[in-house]
């Protein structure tokens, strides 16, 4: 296996040392191997609940929505109408950034010093790890952010190398693009920013071209921000429901999902080049690098974020260890160790990650039925829309000529949106997040059928509200056992009623009584 190239911390005056020549052939076998993997399966199980969120989005672009950017949504609009409107077409961008992790972990390992067989193995490492395969398989916000993160990890280590100033433009374009996806590449920069100004080298804070990267990446990024200003930064209420939803829960579960989000065997790789990163002295101009990824994980403790923000700087941190792994293994022994580690990661990541397994196995083992939610999250959505429609079958013809369907939260209204036209289900709505900027039913709407809701509070609106049955499936999905309602008479016209329909989050905070008392935010969520 190929060993690194060390050299001294560098100065402005003093050229950087060349790095190893990139090993092309090897990481684009490994990149479309990937890309094959990902697309060959993509059309397996079904649309993810977010995925159907975005693909209702894309027939109302727009320069942001209350709980993302618009990029996602674009990609979405623009996938459907090359390819067409299915699952697969829906995951070919997804599928094409995932290479792009791969390949910039490469480079940060080249970076780094890192010889032919380090850059491989990173390469390798990160398209076996979780956070990869589950960000490659679907398309959510998840993609282009972690594409992103990486990417600037890896600008920021060159910058650090080679003192080159102006590679802050790029870090401020790319940033700038991240922004239009997810706002959390803030925090990334953050991280790095405290690094250096604790670690060092401080001299590529200055400059004019750090402010330069900075403008361009605020010009880029101005619409979305734009759009959040003229709409009372909607950003913050869904933050505060994050936080709110999560509990306790993500401090409890911060570590293991540590381990989780690259994965049990490589998790020892990705430490190592933590530790590397921190202490070695040839790497002494990226130690603050390493220090980003402590002060994020205290920052993430400290407000209650999410765990999983934490990836895209895990994978930075991967084709570090990459490359310390390639200096240790040098028998045949290590490396066979190396080799398991690599090919245990992946066998797993892939059965929780991608569709391997047929969606029944998911269902009834129950391990997987706990570790495998995100393949259930993609499962029986042409189900409900089937049931739904044996409910829509069972009014009468005047009845179904002025009906509409109200849904519980996006993932439903996604759903009967996606599958609902060839059952001839009626328009279809929801009052979560900017589904309900989507469209409401027209004052004249007399009947609804209501999938999701709970019947105490959103019966309250109604003059008469009577129960039609639940969604029965074998899969132990999260909609499972939802109830039907079909409801007659609105008490107000629905351009009144709707403002008491829609809410921002995932878990309602709203009552029955508080919907009865007409306050000014009210939902259905069970």
């Amino acid at each position: 296996m190929a060993t690194t190239t060390r050299y001294a911390p560098v100065s402005p005056q003093v050229p950087p040392a060349p790095i190893p020549v990139l090993n092309r052939r090897p990481l684009l076998a490994v990149c479309a191997g990937l890309g094959s993997v990902l697309l060959a399966l993509s059309a397996r199980h079904g649309y993810h609940v977010d995925e159907l969120y975005n693909r209702a989005s894309r027939e109302h672009l727009a320069w942001g929505y209350v709980d993302q950017p618009p990029l996602v949504s674009l990609i979405a609009r623009v996938e459907t109408t090359l390819f067409g409107d299915t699952l697969t077409a829906l995951r070919v961008v997804p599928a094409l950034l995932a290479c792009v992790v791969v390949w910039v972990a490469a480079l940060t390992a080249r970076e780094l010093g890192g010889r032919g067989g380090a850059q491989l193995f990173a390469a390798a490492a990160t398209s076996a790890s979780v956070v990869t395969l589950n960000a490659g398989h679907v398309l959510t916000t998840n993609i282009p952010d972690l594409v992103v993160w990486v990417t600037v990890g890896w600008l920021v280590i060159r910058l650090l190398r080679t003192h080159e100033t102006r590679l802050w433009l790029a870090i401020g374009a790319v940033t700038g693009v991240g922004m239009l996806a997810k706002n959390l590449i803030v925090l990334l920069l953050l991280a790095l920013l405290v690094g250096v100004l604790a670690m060092g080298p401080r001299a590529v804070l200055r400059g004019r071209h750090l402010w330069a990267g900075a403008a361009l990446a605020a010009l880029i990024s101005a619409p979305a921000v734009w759009w959040q200003i003229a709409h009372d930064w909607p950003a913050l209420e869904m933050s505060a429901a994050l936080k709110t939803a999560l509990g306790e829960d993500s401090r409890v579960a911060f570590v293991p999902f540590q381990v989780l989000m690259i994965g049990l065997c490589l998790t020892p790789v990705w430490i190592a080049g933590l530790v590397a990163l921190l202490r070695r002295a040839q790497w002494r101009a990226f130690r603050s690098v390493g220090l980003a990824y402590p002060f994020m994980a205290v920052l993430l403790i400290a407000i209650g974020g999410k765990p999983e923000y934490t990836g895209g700087l895990q994978l930075v941190l991967l084709a570090a260890g990459s490359v310390v792994v390639v200096e240790w293994a040098k028998t045949t022994v290590r490396r066979s160790l190396a080799g398991t580690a690599l090919v245990g990661n992946a066998v797993m990541s892939a059965v929780l990650m991608l569709p391997v397994l047929p969606i029944a196995v998911y269902g009834s083992n129950p391990v997987l039925k706990e570790l495998g939610v995100f393949q259930l999250d993609q499962a029986a959505w042409p189900r409900l829309a089937e049931q739904v429609a044996t409910v829509n079958r069972s009014l009468s013809p005047q009845d179904r000529a002025h009906a509409v369907i109200y849904a519980n939260h996006y993932g439903l209204a996604g759903a009967l949106d996606r599958y609902g036209p060839e059952h001839g289900l009626p328009p279809v709505y929801s009052g979560q997040n900017s589904y309900a900027d989507f469209g409401r039913p027209a004052d004249d709407t007399d009947v609804v059928i209501a999938v999701g809701v709970n019947r105490r509070t959103f019966g309250a609106l109604f003059t008469s509200c009577e129960p039609s049955g639940t969604f029965r499936t074998d899969l132990p999905v999260a909609d499972q056992d939802s109830e039907f309602l079909v409801c007659r008479g609105p008490r107000e016209p629905w351009s009144q009623l709707w403002p008491r329909l829609t809410w921002i989050g995932f878990q309602c905070p709203y009552t029955a009584e508080a919907i009865t008392a007409k306050s000014e935010k009210g939902c259905s969520l069970t």
